[in-house]
């Protein structure tokens, strides 16, 4: 017998619903289900907890070979979650490119001024120059807040949309001739992508 079945078996013995089990182990129900349905396995420390509760031992719940899956399951998503966290992160810190004297007024002015100083440009370059961070960094605040929850779709979404948001914030500034915008975005996507990358790559070679 699997883990699902033994966990399903050993809930169902107890009269208790997949949400009564999640609120006494302290996880969502979400995760009951799908640990129950076998399309994942709970983390070392959630075993341990579900070990206690039912009064069985690890090695009763799970084979060894079971505990090696939840184990680099778990080391997964803990990398993934390190990303997102340092993507969202990243996306949060282009704010910071409001205030920073990264934008040039042109030949009349060529002084690197903040963007709230800039006025070599029209005004709707500069608004949109001001919706682009600032969707860039309310994409960052949205991901880490929704790190607290156990969503890893969302977590993706918010990655995807944080790195696009970045190509494009390279690309509008560049067009505009602002190069020092355009580093400073594009410093951020290499990080980004980096991170990315990395954390595939260690999953593919695994």
């Amino acid at each position: 017998m699997e883990f699902n079945e033994k966990l399903q078996e050993l809930r169902k013995n107890k009269g208790l619903t997949q949400e009564e089990l999640a609120e006494k182990l302290f996880v969502s129900r979400t995760a009951v289900s799908k640990w129950e349905s076998g399309r994942g396995y709970p983390s070392i420390d959630s075993l341990k907890e579900i070990s206690r509760f039912f009064s069985v031992t690890v090695d009763e719940l799970i084979c060894p070979e079971e505990i090696l899956s939840a184990a680099q399951e778990e080391k997964q998503a803990l990398a993934g979650r390190t990303v997102s966290f340092l993507s969202n992160a990243l996306d949060l810190l282009t704010a910071i490119a409001l205030f920073l004297p990264v934008f040039g007024n042109g030949n009349a002015a060529p002084a690197a001024v903040t963007l709230f100083g800039l006025t070599g440009v029209h005004a709707w370059v500069k608004i949109t120059f001001l919706i682009l961070i600032g969707l860039t960094a309310l994409n960052g605040l949205c991901g880490l807040i929704l790190l607290r929850f156990d969503r890893p779709v969302w977590n993706k979404h918010r990655l995807v949309t944080g790195m696009a948001l970045s190509v494009l914030g390279v690309a509008v500034f560049i067009a505009a001739r602002q190069p020092y915008a355009g580093i400073f975005f594009f410093a951020l996507l290499i990080i980004k992508t980096f991170g990315v990358m990395k954390v595939r790559g260690n999953h593919e070679y695994k």
